[in-house]
């Protein structure tokens, strides 16, 4: 638990040193303006939206579908829509490459030693690994939202300075819209996440881990993760922007 919080505080740390490094080379004298971009540039570095959500990608790669960015009104996704956008995330080309490194940290650490080590110890790694993603991808962005009429999505808000930003990402851990669009508790979030810690816990992960304060800390390390990565998710376009313009 040490170690998750001193990482997380070191992204936040790094990514506001990124962000202000940002502004101060934005107030520092320029070159004169270029000719004006043509439309088809400037829809090149903006995430195309696919009706009520997004192609956009975190660094270009991990899928950020239900992110929008300056989204306003937009209506509600059906239960369809729901599974249909959380299925093309959870089964994307790019989650191979994700869980195998997720698999090699796990393995190095040695943590579940019942799993063991060896090609058949980082085949369970692996498999566990993206079973728990996928599992709480589900439970947090399709099954629960689904039932409760939740929205899933993430509504960057885009406003005010790092650390009012920062908050308000944080707060949707716990506070999310509706489908008829009013502020209410994040009982997908919180909930499932914790539904689908319990899954996996008490099914496929080594018999001498399944106890109820396992289940506990895998459902603290997954709203923690989560909580991290909105965090990005409210900066990413920035970020991106930034990177457009060194190109």
């Amino acid at each position: 638990m040490k170690t998750f919080v001193a990482r997380s505080l070191f992204c936040f740390v790094l990514l506001h040193l990124f962000l202000l490094s940002s502004a101060a080379q934005e107030t520092a004298p320029s070159n004169p303006p270029a000719p004006q971009q043509t439309k088809d540039s400037q829809d090149q570095k903006t995430p195309e939206k696919t009706g009520s959500t997004s192609n956009d990608r975190l660094f270009f790669a991990l899928p950020n579908f239900l992110t929008l960015e300056n989204g306003g009104k937009v209506p509600p996704l059906t239960v369809g829509q729901k599974f249909k956008v959380v299925a093309r995330g959870s089964f994307d080309y790019i989650q191979i490459p994700w869980y195998a490194a997720l698999a090699g940290i796990s393995q190095a650490q040695n943590s579940e030693p019942g799993y063991g080590q060896g090609a058949e110890g980082y085949g369970k790694r692996f498999g566990s690994a993206f079973a728990d993603g996928t599992i709480e991808n589900f439970m947090t962005q399709a099954i629960l939202p689904s039932l409760l009429h939740q929205d899933p999505r993430f509504f960057q808000e885009s406003q005010g300075g790092f650390w009012h930003r920062t908050g308000y990402a944080v707060s949707r851990i716990v506070i999310t819209r509706s489908d008829s669009g009013h502020q209410q508790f994040n009982f997908s979030e919180v909930f499932g996440s914790a539904a689908a810690a319990s899954i996996s816990t008490y099914s496929y992960h080594p018999s001498a881990d399944r106890t109820l304060s396992n289940t506990a800390s895998v459902w603290g390390t997954q709203v923690g993760y989560d909580t991290i990565t909105i965090v990005v998710k409210e900066f990413w376009p920035d970020i991106r922007r930034k990177l457009s313009k060194k190109k």
